[in-house]
């Protein structure tokens, strides 16, 4: 346990940001799937408007450290291409 006034608050800020990080990345997560049921489901009107809506979710979580930007990149490249190969 910190002891230390400045431990005691890294440790309330470290607990606070896990926590705002953790739902961020959920709601990524959450995008990608959309996107990949409705490309499984064989809809491609849909599977482009999931797609969409993910496609902000995604790059928002890169700017914020979430995810590294080629991680986010390759993502959208490999589900773009499956869309239009629908």
């Amino acid at each position: 346990m910190a002891h230390h006034a400045s431990a005691k608050k890294r440790i309330r800020q470290t607990a606070r940001r896990t926590e705002v990080n953790r739902s961020r990345l959920s709601r990524v997560r959450t995008s990608i799937r959309k996107v990949e049921e409705a490309i499984a489901s064989g809809d491609k009107e849909k599977a482009s408007a999931a797609f969409r809506e993910a496609q902000p979710n995604m790059m928002r979580g890169a700017s914020r450290g979430l995810i590294h930007r080629n991680t986010v990149a390759r993502k959208l490249s490999r589900l773009s291409t499956r869309i239009k190969a629908m």
